[in-house]
């Protein structure tokens, strides 16, 4: 058997194993280590083994990921994200839908310290679930505006998925995140439109709360200044040159971690359950990269790339419908996949055919570009059909809301993610404007 069909067998074979649960990480290395072995031999093994995870693990670019997700537990743990909430809903809690527009407001916020999408839907959830409950709204709204609002955790920076995308790529993460910003806060704009928009058509699916007084608002703000101020410090440092991404991570964490001591609630059991729980977390990330090194490294020996840029190319298909085509593919494989498996499995087959076609802009603004829409897809794919991460969480939350009266919550919140796809798509400047003014 040739290479070239051992690298499209390798894809449905992969997705084989993943159906008989078989963790993506450990999937991956088998499929890539057996590959290699076919193709050349068992001694490339070890010598990718003796290599290449030395290579992988020293990385001085990995070490944001464990830093970003103990920002993150730390935030969850320190109520910072009840906090949001409360700010954010006595500002809009007096408006038609505002306790749900608030719900994605402080999901937008906590996915600025957290990073992870179903860490901010899994937080947010436990929050603002009960209070939309108590206020009447819906089942469909409130577990569909939670599992939307969920996907703005890997949007808006520090995301994780964000920050794999640019080591896979090599691209700047700095840039990255700041390419990421505003179509973060369209998403943001767009679910509460769409909020606004859905308690006009269906007005009994909500009831507003009493207007809060500014006075109560500012003693509400109080409470979560210092979330503002890390933020703010963190991001600023990284783009005015204080600092690495790796450092401005490092200093979230610490800041979040002196916050959250100060806590009354916050006890050593607390802080050994964030380390626990980042160092399970960043355990899992790591074997997944562990694996996806075996399966890159086979997929390159397969020569699959480099064939399908060559059908790409001399087919003369346009650049634009090469990437609305991959688009495509990425939201069916949203149905099926996590989004850490889709980045792991297709940015190393796809991204060097992306490279070669002329979009007309520069080498690294079509990187950018296209790991932002990637992205943007990735995170349609936790809310949609048959598998929906987010909205299993919620929903399994929610307790006595059908999956399916979730589902259909959440369809407005997909036209919301489909119309600005296309938006971003047409226009990448868009996407691209705040990268040019900076640099």
């Amino acid at each position: 058997m040739d290479r070239e069909t051992l690298g499209i067998i390798a894809f449905p074979l992969l997705f084989a194993l993943l159906a008989l649960r078989l963790p993506i990480g450990l999937a991956m290395l088998l499929v890539g280590a057996g590959g290699t072995s076919l193709i050349s031999g068992w001694l490339p093994i070890f010598s990718v083994t003796k290599t290449s995870v030395w290579h992988l693990f020293s990385d001085y670019s990995l070490s944001v990921i464990p830093l970003f997700l103990l920002m993150g537990n730390f935030a969850s743990s320190a109520g910072m994200s009840k906090s949001l909430f409360q700010f954010s809903s006595a500002c809009l809690g007096h408006l038609r839908g505002g306790v749900a527009m608030a719900a994605v407001g402080a999901c937008g916020g906590f996915g600025a310290i957290c990073g992870s999408s179903l860490a901010t839907a899994a937080t947010m959830g436990k929050v603002a679930l009960p209070e939309l409950r108590r206020l009447g709204y819906s089942g469909s709204l409130s577990t569909g505006a939670l599992a939307a609002g969920g996907t703005l955790g890997i949007l808006i920076p520090p995301s994780v998925i964000l920050i794999i995308y640019s080591i896979l790529t090599e691209q700047n993460i700095a840039k990255m995140f700041l390419a990421a910003f505003f179509p973060g806060i369209l998403a943001a704009l767009g679910y509460i439109l769409v909020i606004a928009i859905y308690v006009r058509i269906f007005p009994a699916s909500e009831r507003a709360q009493d207007r809060i007084p500014w006075r109560s608002r500012l003693i509400k703000f109080c409470d979560i200044w210092h979330v503002v101020f890390i933020f703010t410090f963190m991001l600023s440092g990284i783009y005015l040159g204080w600092f690495t991404p790796t450092e401005g991570a490092a200093v979230g964490a610490a800041g979040t971690g002196i916050i959250a001591l100060l806590q009354k609630n916050f006890g050593w059991l607390a802080l050994m359950d964030v380390i626990q729980n980042t160092a399970i977390t960043s355990g899992m990330i790591f074997l997944i990269l562990l694996g996806a090194e075996f399966f890159n490294s086979f997929i390159a020996l397969s020569h699959l790339p480099n064939h399908l840029a060559i059908f790409i190319l001399e087919g003369d298909f346009s650049p634009f419908t090469v990437v609305a085509t991959i688009l495509v593919l990425y939201v069916f494989l949203g149905c099926l996949m996590d989004s850490m498996a889709m980045i792991l499995l297709t940015i190393p087959v796809i991204f060097p055919v992306i490279m070669m076609l002329d979009f007309g802009m520069g080498v690294e603004e079509t990187a950018i570009w296209f790991g932002i829409l990637t992205l943007i897809v990735v995170e349609v794919g936790l809310i949609t059909p048959p598998v929906g991460l987010n909205v299993f969480i919620i929903n399994k939350m929610a307790g006595d809301v059908k999956i399916l009266e979730t589902f259909r919550g959440v369809v407005p919140f997909l036209l919301s993610d489909i119309l600005r796809v296309i938006l971003l798509f047409s226009f990448p400047s868009l996407t691209l404007f705040m990268l040019r003014l900076m640099y």
